[in-house]
């Protein structure tokens, strides 16, 4: 786990709402895909469990929209060595799942607007592609 990297990289120029929504998003999903990530259920003083965290840091950068499509089509080259998950306007747009899916079918590649992408591999290909993005703050 030492070599492996996550961060989440949204548009600063969305709504706070929307920020927050497309981290919680991109988070889960990212737990789908690697559960190794997630701790065990750790005991309190009172011997109490409480659920397992993320193991590892997982930082939230920022980069605007034409900077997200440009990271986007970078690290979907190397999707043989890295998990990319991709949040679009869609979802802003849909009520259901199927919903999305279908907006996301119907729209082409280049019409699609990146709220935010989450990238988790080895750290030296995360770090060459988000090395340069600030934290979002």
């Amino acid at each position: 786990m030492q070599d492996m990297r996550c961060v989440i990289v949204i548009d600063p120029a969305l709504p706070p709402g929307v920020i927050a929504n497309t981290a919680a998003v991109l988070s889960l999903s990212l737990g789908r895909r690697h559960p190794q990530l997630v701790g065990e259920d750790l005991p309190d003083a009172a011997g109490e469990l409480r659920l397992g965290i993320t193991m590892v840091a997982i930082p939230i950068l920022k980069c605007d929209a034409d900077q997200l499509r440009a990271l986007r089509a970078a690290a979907n080259t190397h999707r043989d060595e890295l998990t990319l998950v991709e949040l679009t306007s869609a979802t802003r747009n849909t009520r259901s799942y199927q919903e999305y899916a279908a907006a996301l079918a119907a729209t082409a590649e280049d019409e699609l607007q990146y709220q935010g992408l989450a990238l988790c591999g080895p750290a030296k290909r995360v770090r060459q592609l988000t090395g340069s993005l600030g934290l979002l703050r």
